[in-house]
């Protein structure tokens, strides 16, 4: 679904590391929606993506926050929008208003893609200048 390389480097490597976990999550369901495995199955993988995605924002909120990153208030915002349209899947999953699709799975992975060369590419020069590499 997704092929982590190095256009989606931030070049700082707690938060890469970090980008790439998020994607062999994505990866991860994608392979298991295609292959059938069962509601509980999908809903665990699920339930971990939307806690991985909330430790990661919190990364990137923390350094945002001690190193003063201007751009702050729009960034998380992006943040929020995203969690909040997750969580809401999730609630609809849970209770079998909605089922996994091809859609979801290109919305995760556009997002995440998107996210990371636009959005976060930005904070790298900061964060870089600031000591973390």
């Amino acid at each position: 679904m997704i092929q982590w390389d190095s256009t989606l480097s931030v070049g700082v490597g707690e938060i890469d590391l970090q980008h790439q976990r998020l994607v062999k999550m994505i990866n991860e369901l994608n392979d298991a929606m295609r292959v059938g495995k069962s509601k509980e199955v999908l809903g665990k993988i699920v339930s971990g993506l939307i806690s991985y995605v909330q430790v990661h924002f919190a990364t990137e909120e923390k350094y945002f926050a001690q190193f003063k990153y201007p751009e702050t208030d729009q960034h998380t915002q992006e943040h929020r929008a995203f969690s909040q349209k997750v969580d809401d899947f999730a609630k609809k999953f849970k209770t079998g208003q909605l089922g996994l699709s091809i859609e979801l799975m290109n919305f995760l992975s556009d997002w995440l893609g998107k996210h990371i060369k636009g959005s976060d590419k930005k904070y790298s020069a900061v964060f870089n200048a600031n000591g973390l590499k």
